[in-house]
């Protein structure tokens, strides 16, 4: 048996201008994803693919091992993405599966996949290690996205993420704030689709360059991930101004506005409208909790407990 590990991810800065080359702060997980591969004692010509959740069983499906189609599955939709990712891994590398034998691949995913953790971006992760190829170059032939959360996937601290010329440039911090037990990751109850999300931000390109706050952008990464960053208070401003530059970027109104009672600061991640945000205050652990249960919103973490 051969085993496989990534990590979930979460964008502290740059959603969505990382795109077009904004420098971002990505915070790799303890959440992720693992992928485990056997070769059977049968020649059936099948990959056997079984997927879970903390939650137990979330989909099957099998391949056709001579030409990586579906065979059958109970999820099509996931198969034939899984096919396709499939497909894309073994022209990058034609020495995949060429034993005579049936595949058997199972993925343990360590968060719920309604989270928006990197369901997809550890599979590719996981699957890219084991064909022994790059995972920028699956990413672009089957998803949309910067590749932020590729890096996070193997990454041990958190980094500096930026593209140039197209190519990832990766950057490992020491972020690790002192005020850590004032930050709180908080989920929305409902998953935000981040290829609609992106397509819609590249539609707004056709009329906007987004130069000036590309470079905004890049000077809070820096100084959130260097030895400028003077306290808490400082941090809660850049994301306070981080929020208002990109709420004028997507011509929404940033997520403060819907719990404007809150003592602190609300700060989205990644895609706008869904999966987690963060809330940066200086309550207690209690009240926090308090605050967001009273508004349906149970699933709250310190932020020591999610980032490496």
């Amino acid at each position: 048996m051969e085993k496989f590990r990534a990590n979930g991810k979460f964008l502290l800065t740059g959603e969505y201008l990382v795109l077009q080359g904004a420098s971002a702060l990505a915070l790799p997980l303890k959440l992720g994803q693992t992928l485990e591969v056997n070769t059977l004692n049968i020649n059936n010509g099948v990959i056997h693919w079984d997927a879970f959740t903390p939650k137990g069983f979330w989909f099957s499906a099998m391949l056709n091992k001579s030409d990586l189609t579906v065979r059958a599955s109970d999820d099509m939709e996931k198969a034939e993405m899984l096919s396709k990712i499939f497909q894309v891994i073994k022209s990058l590398n034609p020495n995949i599966l060429q034993e005579d034998c049936d595949y058997s691949f199972t993925t343990h995913l360590e968060f719920d996949k309604e989270w928006g953790l990197g369901s997809s971006s550890t599979l590719i992760s996981c699957l890219s290690q084991w064909a022994n190829v790059n995972p920028y170059e699956v990413l672009r032939q089957t998803m949309c996205g910067s590749g932020y959360d590729i890096a996070c996937a193997t990454a041990s601290t958190p980094i500096l993420y930026r593209l140039e010329n197209g190519n990832p440039v990766v950057e490992a911090t020491d972020f690790k704030p002192e005020f850590s037990d004032k930050l709180f990751f908080v989920y929305q109850n409902h998953k935000q689709s981040s290829g609609k999300e992106v397509k819609s931000f590249k539609e707004r390109l056709k009329t906007n360059d987004f130069s000036r706050e590309i470079r905004e952008i890049s000077v809070m990464s820096d100084v959130l991930s260097g030895p400028c960053l003077a306290g808490f208070d400082d941090f809660c401003a850049i994301m306070e101004h981080h929020e208002e530059i990109m709420g004028n970027c997507l011509g929404q109104s940033p997520l403060k506005t819907q719990f404007k009672d809150f003592q602190g600061v609300i700060k989205s991640l990644g895609a706008w409208g869904g999966d987690f945000f963060l809330a940066a205050t200086k309550l207690p652990e209690t009240e926090v909790r308090r605050y967001f249960e009273e508004k349906g919103l149970t699933t709250v973490f310190r932020f020591d407990e999610m980032v490496i």
